[in-house]
């Protein structure tokens, strides 16, 4: 069986000119490694790109992560806080979201970017980032 760890895949919708002329859009993408693929991934209507994301954060980090963004959105201990809860979702605006960023690059020891701080859109992406900054530091 194939693994991919730590890998992230971003795509938006490919115009392709068809023969009769018409534009068509990609709706779905199958993607190989070592030779096996994975499913074919569907773009969901509405969607306006593709987003793979392999989880390569450590449940410790994780963890971690969704102890400090329960913290600083003051939730409460029973609201559900996980890899896939959004910031927006979990009511932050963006200068929650800075704040979230300063008690991460704080707790962690790390320094994150403006630019990739605003790529931060759930709490997997923010574990991550961490164990990416981290690595790279070692």
């Amino acid at each position: 069986m194939a693994s991919l760890t730590g890998a992230s895949i971003s795509m938006t919708p490919l115009k392709l000119r068809a023969s009769s002329s018409k534009m068509s859009t990609l709706r779905s993408v199958s993607l190989p490694m070592n030779g096996q693929s994975f499913t074919s991934l569907r773009l969901q209507r509405g969607a306006s790109r593709f987003r793979v994301s392999c989880a390569a954060a450590k449940p410790e980090t994780l963890g971690k992560v969704c102890d400090i963004v329960r913290k600083q959105l003051a939730l409460a201990p029973d609201t559900a806080v996980n890899g896939d809860s959004k910031f927006v979702a979990l009511g932050a605006d963006s200068l929650d979201t800075v704040e979230i960023v300063m008690g991460l690059e704080e707790e962690f020891g790390i320094s994150v970017e403006e630019e990739t701080a605003q790529s931060i859109i759930t709490v997997q992406d923010a574990a991550d980032l961490i164990e990416n900054l981290i690595e790279k530091k070692a």
